[in-house]
């Protein structure tokens, strides 16, 4: 059951529940193409630049959209029990992680990334929803590693039952942790795919905290 309208709604409700960093020395990160419309509307209300961390699912071969991994910089999450149970082989993992490097390699150098000024701060990892966890758990650990001080997870809506890793974040925010939970999607009435041109747009215009809709 759909509760926004689009990611811009999602993100305008998400940061109300965020206000105790707002104006704060913190960056608020984007994961594209779609978390970063969400994030472009925590930025704007929270008064907090806006950057992209950048990541790639590793889907599972007979169902793209499931993710039994991730990968960021030099970061793999691998969920153990999608290899233990057979549901992908080590080949055809190592396969579909070759052609995610290359797309990560590519949006890396079109959306730039601000992960090395986050030392010492704290870093809002933003995504339009959680499913499996394994793409937010990739982008919050590369952040970590980069220096980030403290990590807070903040997504509209995820399963109720999954729980952060708490040496990739230190804070999880989700206003609707769903009970029966399929796929991020059903709770939009807009779940349009997000392109590369929108993505920039709202990267340039909250790279200084002030981030706008570009469509407004």
């Amino acid at each position: 059951m759909a509760i926004f309208a689009d990611r811009a709604d999602a993100g305008r409700e998400l940061a109300a529940h965020l206000t105790q960093w707002r104006s704060s020395a913190a960056i608020v990160f984007g994961i594209p193409r779609g978390g970063v419309v969400v994030a472009a509307e925590v930025a704007e209300a929270l008064g907090l630049p806006l950057a992209a961390v950048v990541v790639r699912k590793l889907g599972a071969p007979a169902h793209e959209e499931f993710a039994v991994g991730a990968i960021a910089d030099d970061v793999r999450v691998v969920h153990d029990d999608a290899l233990r149970t057979g549901y992908v082989t080590p080949e055809e993992l190592s396969s579909v992680e070759d052609v995610e490097r290359e797309e990560l390699r590519r949006r890396t150098a079109l959306f730039g990334s601000s992960v090395d000024g986050i030392a010492g701060r704290t870093a809002i990892v933003v995504d339009d929803g959680v499913a499996t966890g394994a793409t937010a758990t990739a982008a919050c650990l590369s952040l970590r590693a980069h220096g980030a001080a403290h990590i807070v997870l903040a997504a509209p809506v995820a399963p109720s039952t999954w729980r952060p890793d708490p040496g990739a974040i230190d804070d999880f925010v989700c206003p609707h942790p769903a009970r029966s939970f399929w796929a991020v999607g059903e709770y939009y009435d807009d779940f349009t795919q997000t392109g590369d041109a929108e993505v920039i747009a709202l990267l340039r215009a909250g790279a200084t905290g002030s981030a706008t809709d570009p469509g407004r």
